[in-house]
């Protein structure tokens, strides 16, 4: 496993985290003794950063994550905080809500103070309210929080965010076929030291390479209930890719797939090629899964070729729907 630093927080993270979403729910079904095994097969492959939230599972992913804390009290655990407002307006996001919601994680985590909180996808106009950022200031104060930042949907809401000093991280969705933060993004996100973590780097398992055009999924997986974006942003669902559209694309990009590499890690690995990167965060339910997604870290880097046949199957098939929506 290869560290890079995230960010301010003086933390070194696995290049490879993981990301326990799926572990929560909204992905099929899930078994809590499998997930388990999960987590530790992934420290046990040298990862120690964790990201979850506290609507996953309705609390069930922190609760696991807490289990493995107790075992192994090195890693680091960030959640996320602010979807469980119903409505899901920016007017809920306000000192008493906030304060709740990070009191429930804390008890879901069982910590005294939690590692990294996010605010997990507000509206956009929560970016502009300096208000927001001053509850996570004093939350931090109070010893609740130890670090804070933000997950994103749009590379607009990415950059407003980092003008706030306190924010020190930032989720947001690249990979192969969601590539905008890497344009301007990323080039600010360095220049004030914030850390960026890669969510959705598998584009919700299309980049793996295993679903065809005719795929089907449970009526509990997201990628049934949402492929149009009916229960959140559509970008979380494929990465907002079309499937058909994606299928085609993940078939050239196995054409390029360098020899002794899964379609999984080669896109894990083409995340990596770009140091602004502090690490990247794929799902994983089995054991095999977290081993193959740790091990990407170690592969050796992309040739020159191969990350312009990429960039090149990007701007054929996925640029023009993608591009200019997040």
């Amino acid at each position: 496993m290869k560290y890079r630093p995230l960010g301010s927080t003086g933390w070194n993270v696995s290049a490879v985290s993981f990301g326990a979403w799926a572990i929560g729910g909204s992905w099929g079904s899930v078994d809590d003794h499998e997930s388990l095994q999960a987590l530790n097969t992934a420290v046990e492959n040298g990862v120690n950063f964790f990201d979850t939230a506290d609507v996953y599972g309705d609390g069930r992913s922190e609760q696991l994550l807490a289990q493995l804390y107790r075992d192994h009290t090195d890693i680091h655990v960030a959640t996320k905080a602010g979807r469980r407002l119903d409505p899901h307006t920016a007017e809920g996001y306000n000192r008493e809500n906030l304060t709740g919601f990070i009191d429930r994680s804390l008890e879901n985590l069982d910590r005294d103070a939690l590692d990294l909180v996010q605010l997990h996808c507000p509206p956009t106009e929560v970016y502009y309210q300096p208000e927001v950022f001053a509850v996570l200031d004093d939350l931090k104060a109070q010893g609740k929080i130890k670090h804070y930042g933000v997950s994103v949907e749009k590379v607009e809401e990415a950059l407003k965010a980092i003008e706030y000093p306190g924010v020190e991280t930032v989720q947001i969705i690249f990979n192969m076929f969601r590539q905008r933060p890497a344009q301007l993004f990323f080039e600010e996100a360095m220049a004030r030291d914030v850390g960026i973590v890669a969510r959705v780097p598998l584009a919700s398992g299309l980049l793996t390479g295993k679903y065809g055009s005719d795929a089907t999924f449970p009526e509990t997986d997201h990628r049934h209930f949402n492929r149009n974006g009916e229960a959140f942003d559509v970008g979380e669902t494929f990465a907002g890719v079309d499937l058909q559209q994606g299928v085609a694309a993940v078939r050239k990009l196995n054409e390029v797939k360098p020899n002794g590499m899964t379609m999984a890690q080669f896109a894990l690995r083409w995340i990596l090629m770009h140091d602004a990167v502090s690490c990247a965060i794929p799902g994983a339910k089995r054991p095999e899964q977290a081993a193959e997604n740790a091990q990407a870290a170690d592969l050796p880097p992309l040739s020159t070729e191969t990350m312009n046949a990429v960039e090149t199957i990007y701007d054929e098939y996925i640029r023009e729907s993608v591009h200019h929506r997040w």
